[in-house]
């Protein structure tokens, strides 16, 4: 890992064992692009990539230098105004009405490590394994200052970018546009790869040819969304899940925003992503300074595979908080969908007896406990127990929770308000909303303006107040609408541009008090589900409900598409009732455990439902899990086979077709002496192909025992002739093979719609 500084080309390399960055200081000082990919090895001058042609209709940016204009160069922040008509990263509001920004380079500095930022989440890196190099850029005529900071780290195919804007003029500037990261790739062949979707139905895969002219996915709804996530991809059009080249590229920002490909009529592709323009200014006046999200840039060279393993990697060792990035999650029983608001303190005890017997070490209480809270309508801001249900108060509970030998977690969701509740009531001036206006609600609740500290603080001393006197061990953070109408009275009309922005800015800010305060508290976060699953929720919430739709079937897609970026530690999944109250399919108990084993496992029913074998079943579900957690949370997660073949995507995997065949992943243990498989079937086919699955990841030269077939088989076969899903000629021969009864959610038999089986492979010595 280095970074490098060619003085007399003026030219930075960065560079590891899997990547190099190449950009240099142009004759005007701008900053020009010249390389981003796999790891070069310079034989000579890098001035030998600099590239120029004559365009006619070109601004020319030097006298008599017809092809000199940047509309056809690559740089590393292009700004507006000044002859690049391309997107911009960049672009100014001056108070005489101009927009024209021109940066020179000025310094730069080369740090050991990554410099923390304050009051916002980003990567982190200690020194030795990370270096960072600071850029500065001015512009003479108004004084403007642009830092860019660029880390690479020493071990991963990644380079973080930010940008921080210096008013060091006189006058006041506004910031109407600025993204945190700007690639321009040579060539227009490419796709583009990005996750979209809706309330239960999040991040399903989307990929196709880019086209000339811009593509982008974005959200304006206050957060990241469930729309869209902050990530997008360009491919190699040969790309697969093990071959071909691919860029990615994902903000650690759970706001607005934009992630967007330009391709020009020149064959060349510029990938930006940061903070959506739309409804954002930023004044910045003299002396005062802004700083982007951070931008994760990823390259692999052995596909989307390669992509998401660099992305899991680094979120689990640099971004995730050390207290949970490679510590084992407990197994969860959650009690909203087996009583959403009818409860009180008796069923939730005797909720929690039973899940207790069956191995549950946490037991969270969901919506409902607060104020007078008996539906959707009324309490949410009134951040009291509701003595009518728990005449013993949170702490009453708690204390009964705990007596069972399980810990105790709760959901609140801070950002809202009802109408109908004693905070409404003494301030409607706390809801966002534009004065004279009607406000909008949705789901019967409104936004709290945490654009104001004031309101921060208030909430932050009412959810104190329960998780101190309680002794809560997890919390789950919920936020259940999009925002509109976004306008604080708290700022003054020249500022309301900043408003969304100032809001995720109090949303952090709650976050950091709690953890400040409460370094061990497990914080799980939702968004209606997955509305709200981005890098910069992981910087304090090490997992997020990955959706509210917890059928089985459906969070095959949900949980292929989440791992593209985000790691199998980070999606909360848990097994809950049938038929399922989202989409009404009845699937076994089998099936809906080896799904959730792949995520941060729980339940999400009533156990007192159970029969004895179901419960027996359970024992041994929540068993598994508990032995193989750290293999399944903390494992390289391999994708095997594609659900969305044949829908959304075109599938070029190998084994394994399309949906109605199956959908197939595995995780292996770092040093490859232990793996476990799972393979789901959605809708069964008469007299079918033959099936077999074929692994990756694993030693060539071993053998390994798979212990669900009593087999032994060479990693090459495993990788190569796959493992056999239908019954073969020695199976037969092996009594009671293909006919046993799914214990642990291994469901052999594979008859059948909405199969699923798990097999747990293990290194010989």
């Amino acid at each position: 890992m280095s970074i490098f500084f060619h003085e007399k080309e003026k030219a930075f390399h960065l560079c590891n064992d899997y990547i190099s960055y190449l950009f240099r200081v142009m004759e005007n000082g701008q900053l020009e692009q010249l390389y981003y990919g796999k790891r070069v090895v310079l034989a000579d001058s890098m001035e030998r990539f600099v590239e120029r042609s004559y365009r006619p209709l070109s601004v020319c940016e030097f006298e008599d230098e017809w092809d000199h204009s940047l509309e056809l160069i690559k740089q590393e922040l292009p700004v507006s105004g000044s002859g690049d008509f391309r997107e911009a990263m960049l672009e100014v509001a001056f108070g005489d009405g101009s927009y024209v920004v021109e940066l020179a380079y000025m310094s730069h500095d080369v740090l050991d490590g990554k410099p923390k930022r304050p009051g916002t989440p980003a990567t982190f890196a200690e020194k030795g394994a990370a270096e960072t190099l600071v850029v500065r850029l001015e512009d003479d005529a108004c004084g403007l200052q642009v830092v860019l900071y660029y880390t690479i780290f020493e071990h991963l195919p990644v380079v973080t970018r930010s940008v921080r804007v210096v008013n060091g003029g006189e006058q006041s500037v506004v910031l109407e546009r600025l993204l945190s990261a700007s690639v321009d790739l040579p060539g227009d062949g490419y796709e583009m790869l990005h996750l979209s979707g809706a309330w239960a139905k999040e991040r399903h895969v989307y990929r196709g040819m880019t086209r000339p002219g811009v593509q982008a996915v974005k959200s304006v709804r206050g957060a990241s969304s469930a729309m869209h996530n902050p990530f997008m991809a360009l491919l190699s059009n040969d790309t697969t899940e093990h071959d071909g080249e691919v860029y990615g590229m994902n903000l650690v920002y759970s706001g607005n925003f934009l992630a967007q490909v330009e391709v020009d009529n020149y064959g060349m592709s510029r990938m930006m992503i940061g903070i959506h323009p739309e409804r954002f200014q930023w004044n910045l006046p003299s002396g005062e300074a802004f700083w982007s999200p951070e931008a994760v840039l990823v390259y692999s060279d052995s596909g989307l595979n390669g992509m998401s393993q660099a992305f899991h990697d680094l979120y689990h060792g640099h971004l995730i908080n050390p207290r949970w990035a490679k510590t084992a999650r407990p197994v969860v029983m959650n009690n909203w969908e087996g009583t959403y608001f009818d409860f009180d303190e008796e069923k939730i005890v005797e909720m929690a007896s039973a899940a207790s017997k069956l191995g549950v070490e946490l037991f969270v209480l969901d919506d409902g406990w607060f104020g007078k809270r008996d539906d959707d309508r009324s309490s949410l801001g009134d951040w009291v127990a509701y003595k009518d249900k728990l005449p013993n108060g949170i702490k009453g509970l708690a204390d009964r929770v705990r007596e069972l030998g399980m810990r105790f977690g709760l959901w609140f969701e801070p950002e809202m308000v009802n109408e109908d509740s004693d905070l409404f009531r003494a301030h409607p001036d706390w809801v966002m909303g534009t004065p004279g206006r009607k406000r909008k609600h949705g789901r019967f609740q409104y936004v709290l303006d945490f654009a104001n500290p004031e309101v921060v603080d208030y909430v932050f001393t009412m959810m104190d107040k329960v998780i101190g006197e309680a002794d809560i061990a997890y919390v789950k953070w919920d936020m259940n609408r999009n925002i509109n109408d976004a306008y604080s009275v708290y700022l003054d009309g020249a500022c309301q541009g900043e408003v969304l922005h100032r809001y995720i800015l109090g949303v952090y800010a709650l976050y950091e008090m709690l953890l400040h305060k409460y370094p061990d508290l497990l914080i799980e976060s939702c968004a209606s589900g997955g509305g709200r699953f981005d890098p910069g929720m992981l910087y304090y919430a090490p997992q997020t409900w990955a959706s509210d739709n917890s059928d089985a079937v459906e969070r095959l897609k949900i949980q292929y598409g989440t791992s593209l970026v985000y790691p199998v530690s980070s999606m909360g999944a848990h097994v809950s009732a049938s038929p399922n109250h989202q989409v009404g399919r009845v699937t076994s108990l089998g099936m809906r455990a080896a799904v959730a084993y792949f995520g941060a496992f729980g339940y999400e029913l009533d156990p007192r439902t159970f029969s004895e074998e179901e419960a027996e079943l359970v024992k041994e579900q929540i068993s598994f899990y508990k032995e193989k957690r750290q293999l399944l949370l903390y494992g390289k997660f391999i994708r095997l086979a594609d659900p969305f073949a044949g829908s959304t995507t075109e599938s070029r995997l190998s084994g394994l077709g399309d949906a109605g065949s199956g959908t197939a992943w595995m995780v292996v243990k770092e040093d490859q002496s232990e793996a476990i498989v799972g393979w789901y079937q959605v809708l069964a086919r008469p007299n079918d192909r033959y099936k077999r699955l074929r692994l990756k990841g694993l030693d060539r030269t071993a053998r390994y025992l798979v212990k669900e077939l009593d087999t032994v088989y060479s990693g090459s076969e495993l990788m190569e002739m796959g493992l056999f899903l239908s019954e073969t000629l020695y199976s037969k021969r092996q009594k009671g093979h293909g006919r046993s009864v799914c214990k642990n959610g291994v469901g052999e038999p594979v008859r059948g719609d909405y199969q699923a089986r798990v097999f747990q492979l293990q290194k010989l010595d």
